[in-house]
Order: C-alpha cells, then structure tokens, then sequence
C-alpha cells in the first residue's frame, strides 16, 4: 500500500522514521512519499521536501513567512493528488497538517494523525477539523483519551514512542569527558537558537566544575550555533541521547525534549523566550497551567518552567545547583520522574500505531 506522510520538525522525523520501520514490518509491500528529515530517509525512499525548508514556529514568524507556508501547502497537495496515497499519514505541526488533513479528506484519501494537535492546551476548535477530516487519532498521552471522548473522532491512545524508545536506548557512543555533564538542548529551531542560547552558554564561568555540552539540534547547520559558542562549551551533533545518558543536569528548551530529559532520569530546567507579540497573543489563548510536557503530564511542577525574563542567568545558576547532585531539589525531581514514567507503560506504541493505520485502509 502507499503511505504519504507529513513530518514538519525533527521530533516529527524521528516518530516518523520509526513508524515507517513498523509499517513495513507488517506490510512487505508498503512504498512511501513523505516531507520529513534524514531519519525518515534513511529509513526508506521517498522523500520530497525536507523538514528544514518548512520549519515555522510563532506568531510573528508565520505572518512574515506566510507566502512561503502557502507555496508549501500547494506543494504538498499537488504532491499528493500525484501520488494517490491509501492513507496520508500527519505527525503532529498541526498548523500545516490540519490543512492538508482537510484537503486529504475532501479529496477522498484517508486521513491518520499520529501525534494528536493539542488542542486541550489551546485552540480547541482545532478538534472540530480533527472530527471532520481525520479517520484515525493516534494518542501518545494518558491523559488525551478522557479529553478526545468529547469529540466525535475515533481515538486510540497507543503509548508513548519516546519512553518505548529511551527505555531501551543502548548508548553506541562514548562522551570524552574529565567532569560531571550539563547537556544544553536549546532547542530545534534557528529563533530558539537566537533566544536560548547565549543564556546557556553564559553559565560557563560559574560551573567550571562542569562540563557543559551543546546538543545540536537536526536540520540546523553547526555554522548557526558558532555565533552563540564559546570555549566555555562544547557542541556534538548526532549524541544527544549519549549526552543524556550520562548528564548529572540539563537546561532545556520547553518542548519535546524536556520529556525525553525526563526519561533518562536527568535533573532538569525547562524554558521558552518567545517574540514578545507571540507571548502576548498566546497569554490570550492558552489554556493550561504548564508550558513543559513533563508538568502537564502529572499535573503539578515537577521541573521548575522559566519563561521569558526569567530565563536568566542569576536564575538559573541558582535553579541549576538545587538540581546537581547534593542540591536540595533533586531528590524529589527524581522522585517525580519516577512517578512520570509509571504513566507510560504501553509497550511497542509504534507496532500498534503502524498496525492500527493498516486496519483503516485494509
């Protein structure tokens, strides 16, 4: 059968490439076009934009780049109605695949959304599209199944794939290194680059004890973070699960990461530095306490979330040595990472998201 699929981030890449693998463990003659990244494409053929060319993020930043959003949506309708797909799979980027579920379902192709929009953070008329125009939901949250039952759309939650995953990551690279870690994630995006970075790489000095190592990011050129770099810091790409492997803390740009953080046991900071106009708009619309999957998950801050002028360094340097080994805080953040990961049990997620979208175009 044929797969079209839709990833528009490095997370998206990384869901993808796996799900792919699963699909083609059940179906020997599965043949795929898809807009993803490099994982995807080592994965199998197929692939026609990468997620790079397509990465948008903000308010401010969709509105200056919106002839470009509209040059690749057409791109990826006309890519689609070329292909005659059995099913086009969407893995979340909900602004962009939302789209391309409507255009998908009116034009008669079934529609599957692993990775479901979160709509039960903001913009909630989104589940109404999610009715509409999606055949099959793909949940990776516990807590997502109470909230879709209101929602005439068929939703099976099916684990996590990144607990799936990190619980049996075997780390295949060694970490030179002479002191204890701090991993830096600052983000996927070259805007979370800008906004996040010279703060992480300014906590140099004061933790000299330390060595503090940049996990870049796919999809973004070493040449984008030098600007930012200094001796105090070390950058690898391609080893971020090596570095959280070993990492005594990290500081983490609010996003998936700060749960795969959370996965590896790692004592972490999460925070996000917006544009200033795409806070206030989001302030209008947001629904939920927490801007960190780990917080929203269990319901309470378990890491604390430093947002926009409070992701500082002062701020920072004092959070970070309550969560080193021998601060006060890090006891009970491993406790709570504890209790998190009693939440995600679901064994092989992307075997049963592979083998639910095959029932649907069976």
């Amino acid at each position: 059968m044929k797969y079209f699929i839709v990833a528009g981030e490095a997370s998206g890449d990384l869901h993808g490439a796996k799900l792919m693998s699963a699909i083609m463990e059940n179906d020997a003659h599965a043949t795929f076009q898809y807009w993803g990244g490099d994982l995807m494409a080592q994965t199998a053929p197929g692939l026609i934009k990468h997620y790079k060319e397509n990465a948008i993020m903000g308010f401010v930043e969709v509105l200056t780049n919106l002839n470009k959003i509209r040059k690749n949506l057409s791109d990826c309708k006309q890519a689609i109605l070329a292909f005659k797909p059995d099913v086009v799979i969407l893995i979340d980027y909900p602004g962009f695949n939302l789209r391309i579920a409507k255009f998908s379902k009116l034009n008669g192709f079934k529609t599957a959304y692993y990775i479901a929009p979160k709509v039960w953070a903001w913009k909630e008329n989104r589940a109404k599209k999610l009715e509409k125009y999606v055949d099959l939901l793909l949940l990776i949250f516990p807590f997502e199944m109470n909230y879709f039952t209101k929602w005439k759309v068929k939703a099976i939650y099916i684990g996590n794939p990144l607990a799936n995953t990190i619980a049996t990551f075997k780390s295949e690279q060694t970490i030179a290194n002479n002191k204890p870690i701090i991993a830096l994630l600052p983000g996927s995006r070259k805007q979370e680059l800008k906004r996040m970075l010279p703060t992480m790489v300014a906590l140099g000095p004061a933790f000299k004890e330390y060595e503090l190592i940049v996990c870049g990011a796919p999809g973004i050129e070493k040449a984008d973070y030098l600007p930012y770099l200094n001796d105090s810091v070390k950058l690898v790409f391609n080893q971020t699960y090596d570095v959280l492997k070993v990492a005594e803390a990290a500081i983490v740009c609010s996003g998936t990461a700060s749960l795969e953080t959370a996965f590896f046991n790692v004592p972490q900071l999460c925070g996000y530095k917006a544009h200033s106009i795409s806070l206030v708009i989001a302030k209008l619309f947001v629904k939920v306490k927490y801007m960190s999957l780990v917080n929203l998950c269990l319901n309470r801050e378990a890491i604390p979330e430093l947002l926009q002028a409070q992701f500082n360094v002062n701020t920072i340097q004092f959070k970070l040595r309550n969560i080193i080994k021998g601060g006060c805080d890090r006891a009970k953040m491993l406790n709570d990472y504890n209790e998190l990961n009693h939440l995600f049990t679901e064994d092989k997620p992307t075997q049963k998201a592979a083998k639910a979208i095959i029932a649907l175009i069976q």
